[in-house]
C-alpha cells in the first residue's frame, strides 16, 4: 500500500508547478474581471468572473490534494485524506451553480432593459482575461495528457476563454454599434458554460463517492481480462473504482486451477491490469478452486 502512493504522490506532484502557476494567473485576473465587471457595469464580465472561479477551484484542488493527502493520517482512516478532494469538489460545484443562478437572474432582468456598459474597457478586460487563460493552457498543456487532475483543469480553462471571447465579442458590438443587450446575451451564454462547469463537477464527484467504475474502465472488459490470464478459472468479487482523482483501485477473488504457480498467476495479473487499464493499486485474493468461503452477510 505504501509503495503505490508513493507512486501516486510522485505523478502528483510531478505537475504541481504547472499547477500553482496557473493557479495564481487565473486567480490574480478572476479578481481584476469583478472589478473590471463593476466598474463597466458589465454582467459579461462578472459572469466570466464566475467562471473563472470555477479554474481557480479546479487548479486549486488539485494543490489542496496534493498538500492534505500528504498530511499523516490517523489509523482509522485507511486511506489517508485522499477523499477530500472529492468532498471539495461537491461544495465547490454546488457554488459554481449558485453564481450562475444569481447571474442568470440579473441578465434575465437585464434584456428587458439593458443598461448602458463602457464597451471599449470591456473589451480590454476581457481580452486580457483571454491572454490569461491562453498563457494557462500553455502551461497545463505539456502536463494534461498524463495527469487527470491536469486535464481537468485544463479543459476548465478551455471553457474560460471561450467565455472571454463571448464577453470580447459583446463588448466590441457594444463599443461599434451600442448594442447594449449584447452584454445580458452574452452573460447568459457565460453562464451557461458554467453550469456545465459545475454540473461535470458534480457528476464526477458524486461517481467517486458512490464507488463507481473510473470513466473510461469497463468491469467486463476487466474480468475477461483476467480470465484470460493462464489457468485463471473464475473471478468473483470484483470491485473497480476512484480512491480520488488519478488513483483508481481495484480488488478481486481470483480462482486458478490446481497446480498453477499463484506467484506467476499474480505477477501476470498485476501486470495485465497495469498495461491494459492503468490500474496500479491492486488487491488480489488467490483461490484454489475447491476454496469455500465461509458465510457471509447477505
Amino acid at each position: 500500500m505504501h509503495m503505490h502512493h508513493d507512486h501516486h504522490h510522485e505523478r502528483t506532484s510531478k505537475n504541481q508547478r504547472r499547477l500553482a502557476i496557473s493557479l495564481l494567473l487565473a486567480a490574480g485576473y478572476m479578481i481584476a474581471e469583478i472589478v473590471g465587471g463593476v466598474l463597466t457595469n458589465s454582467l459579461a464580465l462578472l459572469a466570466d468572473a464566475g467562471h473563472m472561479l470555477s479554474d481557480v477551484a479546479a487548479l486549486g484542488l488539485s494543490l489542496f490534494a496534493v498538500w492534505f493527502a500528504g498530511r499523516t493520517a490517523p489509523t482509522h482512516r485507511t486511506f489517508g485524506y485522499y477523499r477530500a478532494e472529492i468532498l471539495a469538489a461537491l461544495v465547490n460545484g454546488a457554488l459554481l451553480f449558485a453564481i450562475a443562478i444569481l447571474i442568470f437572474v440579473e441578465a434575465f432582468q437585464r434584456l428587458g432593459n439593458p443598461p448602458e456598459v463602457r464597451g471599449p474597457w470591456m473589451t480590454v478586460i476581457a481580452g486580457g482575461g483571454l491572454l490569461v487563460n491562453l498563457a494557462s493552457l500553455v502551461i497545463l498543456g505539456s502536463g494534461c495528457r498524463e495527469n487527470l487532475n491536469v486535464r481537468g483543469a485544463w479543459l476548465h480553462v478551455v471553457m474560460d476563454a471561450l467565455g472571454s471571447v463571448g464577453a470580447i465579442v459583446a463588448g466590441l458590438l457594444i463599443s461599434l454599434f451600442g448594442w447594449y443587450l449584447a452584454d445580458p446575451i452574452a452573460s447568459t451564454l457565460i453562464v451557461l458554460l458554467v453550469i456545465y462547469s459545475a454540473w461535470h463537477l458534480l457528476s464526477e464527484a458524486v461517481s467517486v463517492l458512490m464507488e463507481s467504475a473510473p470513466r473510461g474502465i469497463d468491469v467486463d472488459q476487466v474480468r475477461q481480462a483476467i480470465l484470460d490470464v493462464p489457468h485463471v478459472t473464475g473471478v468473483h468479487d470484483l470491485h473497480v473504482w476512484t480512491i480520488t482523482s488519478g488513483f483508481d483501485s481495484l480488488s478481486a477473488h481470483v480462482v486458478v486451477g490446481d497446480g498453477s504457480g499463484q506467484t506467476e498467476v499474480l505477477s501476470q495479473l498485476r501486470t495485465r491490469l497495469h498495461e491494459r487499464f492503468g490500474i496500479d493499486h491492486v488487491t488480489i485474493q488467490i483461490e484454489p478452486e475447491d476454496f469455500e468461503e465461509g458465510p457471509t452477510c447477505e
